[in-house]
């Protein structure tokens, strides 16, 4: 995908990892697989993890990218199989799609790209719970950030991920929690 590191990280300093979830379509388009592809691969390059549902599509794409990158990537699955290719860490729930309350609340910020219903839960699970969301092609919604690419979602993903400590555990006994 990429020749060199990119021009757009790391963005700040080298801080312990945040997680943030890139939501979308199993049966994503071409562009939306292309842009969660970069979005992993810039998520990576902040050094922040990737966090998704763990299937194909959006989600398989912004691991292959963070991968691609040299990230780490957790997949949070549906019901019990192995997920896509390029995860690092399964978590198998066997809950449907009440898995989606478990990746919001694991994510210190959100990146929709694309979605069908699936994605619009975790939109709306997220913006109850205060988690900030930017979106990329995907549902027009109040309290949603629109940008115009992968590279201003990540800036604006990252710069929101780490102002948000909620969802961070603490790295050393002198961490706040």
């Amino acid at each position: 995908m990429f020749a060199s590191p990119h021009p757009f990280y790391p963005l700040l300093p080298d801080l312990s990892p945040m997680q943030i979830a890139v939501i979308g379509r199993e049966d994503c388009s071409a562009e939306e697989y292309e842009a969660a592809e970069t979005i992993g691969y810039l998520i990576a390059g902040n050094h922040e993890t990737v966090c998704c549902g763990g299937l194909g599509g959006v989600m398989e794409a912004a691991c292959r990218g963070a991968k691609e990158a040299g990230g780490t990537t957790v997949g949070i699955l549906p019901e019990t199989g192995e997920g896509n290719p390029y995860l690092d860490i399964v978590i198998r729930t066997g809950m449907g799609h009440a898995r989606n309350v478990v990746l919001v609340h694991s994510a210190d910020a959100v990146i929709a790209v694309g979605g069908g219903y699936g994605t619009l839960s975790e939109i709306a699970v997220s913006l109850k719970t205060d988690k900030p969301v930017f979106g990329l092609s995907t549902w027009k919604i109040e309290g949603v950030f629109v940008c115009a690419t992968p590279e201003e979602a990540v800036i604006l993903a990252v710069r929101a991920a780490r102002l948000s400590r909620p969802s961070r555990s603490p790295r050393d006994p002198g961490e706040p929690s």
